[in-house]
């Protein structure tokens, strides 16, 4: 099993996949939407047929303040409209899972800054980074969730 994780942006949906442990997470591309990510879902649930994903982790952009803005509420919506699509297509037929992912949110504030200044240490020049600060933001929304678990399989063991 292995998981995802979507950086949702206004041209460009980012996207990561963990190793089968759980690991590490690392880039697989970038879906281009136009200002309209709601077109990326079906590539996305492409995807998570063909890796047989079985956890799905959307970055959804907090204010600062922790509050929901504009942003968090477009990832809310995305999130329910995958999670419909896979229920309705688990249900039809029309893809092959063993069983429809987990979907779920995770702060992402300030992964682009984070991006950014990572691709930058890599000596990536800033001109390149447009095209790859999405996906390396998915790097970092599956990552946090990826160590936050393994932080809890730590602290299930210390109290065992």
């Amino acid at each position: 099993m292995v998981w995802l994780g979507v950086d949702l942006g206004e041209a460009r949906v980012g996207l990561a996949l963990s190793d089968p442990e759980l690991t590490f997470a690392h880039p697989i591309g970038n879906i281009t939407v136009h200002g309209n990510a709601m077109d990326a879902i079906e590539d996305v649930i492409d995807i998570i047929e063909r890796e047989q994903v079985g956890r799905v982790i959307v970055g959804v952009p907090l204010l600062l303040s922790g509050k929901h803005g504009g942003s968090a509420h477009k990832a809310q919506h995305w999130m329910r409209e995958l999670m419909s699509r896979l229920l309705e297509y688990k249900h039809t037929g029309q893809i092959k899972l063993d069983d429809v992912p987990i979907v779920e949110l995770q702060d992402e504030r300030l992964t682009t800054v984070t991006a950014h200044r990572q691709l930058s240490d890599t000596l990536i020049s800033t001109r390149d980074h447009r095209s790859m600060v999405d996906q390396q933001s998915a790097v970092l929304i599956l990552q946090s969730a990826l160590d936050a678990r393994q932080a809890g399989a730590m602290s299930n063991n210390d109290a065992g």
